[in-house]
Protein backbone atom coordinates (compact mmCIF):
# COMPACT_ATOMS: atom_id res chain seq x y z
CA UNK A 1 0.00 0.00 0.00
CA UNK A 2 1.42 3.62 -0.49
CA UNK A 3 1.24 6.55 1.46
CA UNK A 4 0.88 9.54 0.07
CA UNK A 5 -0.56 13.68 1.15
CA UNK A 6 -3.00 15.31 -0.87
CA UNK A 7 -4.38 19.01 0.09
CA UNK A 8 -8.45 19.12 -0.04
CA UNK A 9 -10.90 21.61 0.38
CA UNK A 10 -12.17 22.14 3.52
CA UNK A 11 -15.82 21.60 3.42
CA UNK A 12 -14.55 18.56 1.02
CA UNK A 13 -12.93 17.41 3.82
CA UNK A 14 -15.64 17.49 6.36
CA UNK A 15 -17.76 15.81 3.98
CA UNK A 16 -15.82 12.66 4.52
CA UNK A 17 -14.93 13.52 7.75
CA UNK A 18 -19.08 13.20 8.02
CA UNK A 19 -19.64 10.39 5.83
CA UNK A 20 -17.07 8.59 7.58
CA UNK A 21 -19.10 9.28 10.87
CA UNK A 22 -21.92 8.07 9.89
CA UNK A 23 -20.77 5.23 7.98
CA UNK A 24 -18.52 3.53 11.13
CA UNK A 25 -15.56 3.91 8.34
CA UNK A 26 -12.13 5.45 8.56
CA UNK A 27 -11.25 8.89 6.43
CA UNK A 28 -8.74 6.32 4.51
CA UNK A 29 -11.73 3.94 3.80
CA UNK A 30 -13.86 7.00 2.53
CA UNK A 31 -11.06 8.07 0.40
CA UNK A 32 -10.10 4.87 -0.67
CA UNK A 33 -14.15 4.30 -1.72
CA UNK A 34 -13.76 7.02 -3.36
CA UNK A 35 -11.05 6.74 -5.80
CA UNK A 36 -12.78 3.41 -6.54
CA UNK A 37 -15.51 4.94 -7.73
CA UNK A 38 -13.77 7.01 -9.78
CA UNK A 39 -11.62 4.67 -11.05
CA UNK A 40 -14.87 2.75 -12.55
CA UNK A 41 -16.42 6.01 -13.65
CA UNK A 42 -13.23 6.40 -15.76
CA UNK A 43 -11.94 3.25 -17.34
CA UNK A 44 -8.40 3.02 -18.97
CA UNK A 45 -8.94 3.20 -22.74
CA UNK A 46 -12.39 4.76 -22.73
CA UNK A 47 -13.34 6.70 -25.99
CA UNK A 48 -12.07 10.11 -25.78
CA UNK A 49 -14.62 13.00 -24.91
CA UNK A 50 -14.31 14.87 -28.47
CA UNK A 51 -15.37 11.73 -30.41
CA UNK A 52 -18.44 11.96 -28.99
CA UNK A 53 -21.16 13.44 -31.56
CA UNK A 54 -24.59 14.79 -30.65
CA UNK A 55 -27.20 12.47 -32.11
CA UNK A 56 -29.14 13.26 -35.12
CA UNK A 57 -32.00 15.60 -34.48
CA UNK A 58 -35.82 13.65 -35.25
CA UNK A 59 -39.31 14.93 -35.97
CA UNK A 60 -41.17 15.75 -33.46
CA UNK A 61 -44.65 16.66 -35.43
CA UNK A 62 -46.21 19.71 -35.67
CA UNK A 63 -45.05 22.47 -32.56
CA UNK A 64 -48.42 22.40 -30.62
CA UNK A 65 -48.38 26.38 -30.20
CA UNK A 66 -47.30 29.03 -32.50
CA UNK A 67 -43.76 30.51 -32.21
CA UNK A 68 -45.14 33.86 -31.66
CA UNK A 69 -47.00 32.63 -28.47
CA UNK A 70 -44.18 30.70 -26.74
CA UNK A 71 -43.08 33.75 -24.51
CA UNK A 72 -46.41 34.40 -23.39
CA UNK A 73 -46.89 30.61 -22.21
CA UNK A 74 -43.49 30.35 -20.80
CA UNK A 75 -44.40 32.97 -18.06
CA UNK A 76 -47.85 31.26 -17.29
Amino acid sequence: MVKTQVQIPDHLYREAKRIAAECELSFAEVVRRGLECMAEAYPPNRTAPEAWQLPAARDMGETLLPEDEWDAASHE
